[in-house]
C-alpha cells in the first residue's frame, strides 16, 4: 500500500484511534513497538469477523443439534407408529384366522346335518312310494268288492223272482225257499263283510292321505331348511376364499398352476368330501346334489390353497420388530435382490414355507448363508447369519427356527438380506409378505 495512502488512513483514524506505543522490558534493554491508528483498526476488524464467525459457526452447530434432535424424535414416533401398526395388523390376522377356522367348524356342522337330512329325504321319499302302492292297492281291493257286492245283489233279485214266480208243487217250493233263505243269509253276511271291509278301507285310504299330505309339507319345510343352510354355506365359502383369492393373485403366479401342481400331488380320492350322489327324478339331476357338489369343489379349493399357504414363503422370516433399511430394488447403480431387514445381532429367523435347505454355510460376500428351495420353483436367501441352526437336506417346516441375525459378510451392521426368487429370477420379498398379512 502506497505510504501517503497509510498516511491518510492514519490520520483519518487518529481522532477515534489514537497511536499507542507497546513497551517490552527485559534485563538488558527495553523496547516498544508503535501502534499506528490503521494497524489498530486493522486488529479490531480483525477480531469483530473472529467473533462474528464463532457465533455464526456456534449458532449453525446449535442448530444442527436441534435439527437431528427433531429427525430422530420424528423417527422414534414413526418407529412407535410402526409398531402399533403391526400389532394391528397381526391382532386382525388372527381374528381372520379365528373366524376361518370358526366357518370350516360351522360348514362341517352344517355338511353333517345335509348329510343326516339327505338320508331323511330317502327314506321319507321310499316311505311316501310304500304308501302310495299301499293306497293303489287299497283301492282296488275297494272297488273289487264293490263289484262282487253288485254281483251279489243281482244275482239275490234274481233268485227272488225266480221263486216267487215258481210253479212248482209245495213240497219243492219249501225246500227251495229253505235253500234260498240259507243263500239269503250267507249273502247278507257276506255283503255286511264286505261293507265293514269297504269302510276300513276308506278309513285306511284317508288316513294315507292324510300321512302323504303331511309328508309333503315335511318335505317342503325340509326343502327350505335345506336352502337356508346352503346359502349360509355358500356364504361361509365365499367369505373364506375371497381372501384367499386375492393373496394368490397378488403374487402374479398362475393361480391356477398352482392349484393344478397341488392337486397332482394330493390326488387321493374318497372321504367327506367326495361328490355328492343323489337319486333323480325324471332323468334330471337332483339341484340340492348339483348345489352341495358346487360347495364340496369350493371348500377342495380353500383345501388346496390350505397345502399352497404352507409351501409358498407368505408369511414374514421376521417376528420381532425390525427396519427395513433397503428394500427390493436399484441400489447404487446396481440390482438389490433382496430387503434388508435390520434388527438386534441373534434375532430369531425362520422358515417362512415348507421346503429342503440346499446350503447353510459361508458364501463370500453374503457371509453366513441359508438357501432353502419350496415347492413351484420358489428359493428363499437368508444372508449375513451370525449363526445357522440348520443343516444341508434337512426338511423344514413353516416356523422352524433356522437362524439369526448377524452381520458377517459384506454388511455395516446387523441384519438379514432377505431374498426370493421364482425359477432363478429374483423377485420382490414384500410382494409375498404383504399378501400373507390378510391370512396370517
Amino acid at each position: 500500500m502506497p505510504r501517503s495512502l497509510t498516511d491518510k488512513l492514519d490520520h483519518a483514524l487518529g481522532r477515534m484511534l489514537p497511536e499507542r506505543r507497546l513497551f517490552i522490558r527485559s534485563e538488558d534493554e527495553t523496547r516498544y513497538f508503535r501502534l499506528s491508528p490503521f494497524g489498530q483498526a486493522v486488529a479490531w476488524g480483525g477480531a469483530i469477523l473472529f467473533v462474528a464467525w464463532a457465533v455464526i459457526a456456534t449458532a449453525i452447530l446449535l442448530m444442527d443439534n436441534f435439527g437431528s434432535g427433531n429427525v430422530r424424535q420424528r423417527a422414534a414416533r414413526e418407529q412407535s407408529l410402526y409398531e402399533e401398526r403391526l400389532q394391528v395388523l397381526a391382532a386382525e390376522r388372527d381374528a381372520r384366522a379365528a373366524e376361518a377356522r370358526a366357518a370350516q367348524e360351522r360348514f362341517n356342522l352344517a355338511l353333517q346335518q345335509v348329510s343326516e337330512m339327505q338320508e331323511a329325504l330317502l327314506a321319507s321319499e321310499d316311505r311316501r312310494r310304500e304308501l302310495e302302492t299301499g293306497i293303489g292297492v287299497v283301492q282296488a281291493t275297494l272297488r273289487r268288492a264293490i263289484q262282487e257286492r253288485d254281483q251279489a245283489r243281482g244275482s239275490l233279485e234274481a233268485m227272488l223272482a225266480e221263486a216267487r214266480t215258481s210253479r212248482q208243487g209245495p213240497g219243492v217250493a219249501a225246500l227251495e225257499r229253505a235253500e234260498t233263505v240259507e243263500t239269503l243269509d250267507f249273502l247278507t253276511t257276506a255283503l255286511e263283510s264286505t261293507a265293514a271291509e269297504r269302510d276300513l278301507m276308506a278309513v285306511t285310504a284317508s288316513e294315507s292321505e292324510a300321512l302323504a299330505q303331511s309328508l309333503i309339507m315335511e318335505q317342503r319345510l325340509r326343502d327350505e331348511r335345506n336352502d337356508q343352510i346352503f346359502r349360509q354355506l355358500e356364504d361361509a365359502v365365499t367369505v373364506s376364499m375371497e381372501p384367499l383369492d386375492k393373496m394368490f393373485k397378488s403374487t402374479g403366479m398362475s393361480v391356477e398352476s398352482i392349484l393344478d401342481e397341488v392337486r397332482r400331488g394330493y390326488s387321493g380320492q374318497g372321504g367327506p368330501l367326495s361328490p355328492l350322489v343323489v337319486s333323480t327324478m325324471n332323468g334330471r339331476p337332483d339341484p340340492d346334489a348339483i348345489r352341495a357338489n358346487a360347495i364340496l369343489s369350493q371348500i377342495d379349493r380353500v383345501n388346496l390353497y390350505r397345502i399352497a399357504l404352507e409351501k409358498l414363503p407368505f408369511s414374514n422370516p421376521l417376528r420381532d420388530s425390525y427396519r427395513l433399511t433397503s428394500p427390493f430394488g436399484p441400489r447404487w447403480g446396481r440390482m438389490h435382490a433382496g430387503n434388508d431387514m435390520a434388527a438386534p445381532r441373534g434375532t430369531p429367523v425362520y422358515a417362512p414355507a415348507d421346503g429342503v435347505v440346499i446350503k447353510a454355510g459361508w458364501a463370500g460376500a453374503y457371509g453366513k448363508l441359508i438357501k432353502v428351495q419350496h415347492e413351484f420353483g420358489i428359493e428363499t436367501r437368508y444372508a449375513h447369519l451370525s449363526a445357522i441352526f440348520v443343516k444341508e437336506g434337512q426338511r423344514v417346516s413353516r416356523g422352524d427356527k433356522i437362524g439369526a441375525i448377524g452381520s458377517t459378510g459384506r454388511s455395516t451392521g446387523p441384519h438379514v438380506h432377505y431374498e426370493i426368487r421364482k425359477n432363478g429370477t429374483a423377485v420382490d420379498p414384500l410382494r409375498y409378505i404383504k399378501a400373507g398379512r390378510n391370512v396370517f
